[in-house]
């Protein structure tokens, strides 16, 4: 089942899926005309799920965030509930005084985010599941909004359990880690055209030896290891999924040269160009 909810307006898009066994994310290969954020909702037992060429297992009764520009394929597509959404339908950069997720479910460093719930969690999940079916079966004037209260409630209701599992959380107080969401944030707005740690220091308002101590601290890896690490996870998609030349990805990626993009891939990423196109 698909169900879509969208404001032609405004471009807002809303998608349901509960047992689409075609359910998958096409990434780069065939880019939405509208960006999307997606959680999945896998209800039954653990299966393979395959994200941006790497195989990872997912926990059943288990909640995945992705966001659009990733390419997955899982084992039994059939047996998971996925709530997407777009910008216009809900922007949750706008709105994360609210949700918080911004940079911690979305666009954040640990990847990929398994949120295992527990029996209560799952039983809630259940009805939210119930309620967001029904909705979706009307058509009055009040049925957006309620739709985006219900995404805002899943929302707001992940990123706790996710908060709740994750050590970095325990550890520290949430000033201190939001330092690492807006860091994560501003990364993955500005990676294409800028490579330096100072950037990232100055938009935060710190000097570059302060934010790395601050990711130390904080038991993160370094930032300039997570800007290295995001560029390169964008130059595989482009490998992976699309038909550019090196030189075009290069250019994408901000490098001066495809020669300093290829000596930056082969030194980080373990192989040439060449090699892993053709892996």
């Amino acid at each position: 089942m698909i169900r879509e909810y969208k404001e032609n307006a405004t471009s807002a898009r809303f998608i349901m899926h509960s047992g689409n066994k075609l359910f998958s994310g096409q990434g780069l290969n065939k880019p939405s005309p509208y960006p999307i954020n997606t959680f999945v909702y896998n209800k039954g037992a653990a299966q393979e799920v395959v994200i941006d060429e790497i195989s990872y297992t997912m926990p059943g009764t288990c909640i995945l965030p992705l966001v659009s520009n990733q390419h997955f394929v899982f084992e039994h597509p059939g047996s998971l509930t996925a709530w997407q959404f777009n910008r216009e339908f809900y922007c949750i950069v706008d709105h994360d005084a609210e949700v918080g997720c911004v940079g911690f479910l979305f666009y954040g460093i640990r990847h990929p985010m398994f949120i295992v719930l527990d029996k209560q969690e799952a039983e809630e999940m259940a009805h939210m599941e119930k309620v967001f079916s029904s909705e979706m079966m009307l058509t009055d004037n009040f049925q957006g909004e309620m739709l985006r209260t219900l995404l805002k409630r899943v929302i707001i209701k992940t990123t706790r359990m996710a908060r709740n599992q994750s050590e970095s959380y325990q550890l520290f107080p949430d000033e201190k880690m939001d330092i690492i969401r807006r860091f994560s944030l501003l990364l993955e707005t500005n990676f294409k055209q800028q490579h330096e740690v100072r950037f990232y220091a100055a938009a935060l308002n710190k000097s570059p030896k302060t934010l790395s101590n601050v990711f130390a601290l904080l038991k993160q890896p370094s930032p300039s290891v997570l800007i290295r690490n995001r560029i390169i996870l964008e130059a595989k998609r482009y490998l992976h999924y699309t038909e550019k030349s090196a030189k075009e990805i290069a250019f994408e990626l901000g490098f001066e040269s495809p020669a300093h993009f290829s000596r930056f891939f082969k030194m980080y990423a373990g192989t040439n160009i060449s090699e892993f196109r053709n892996l």
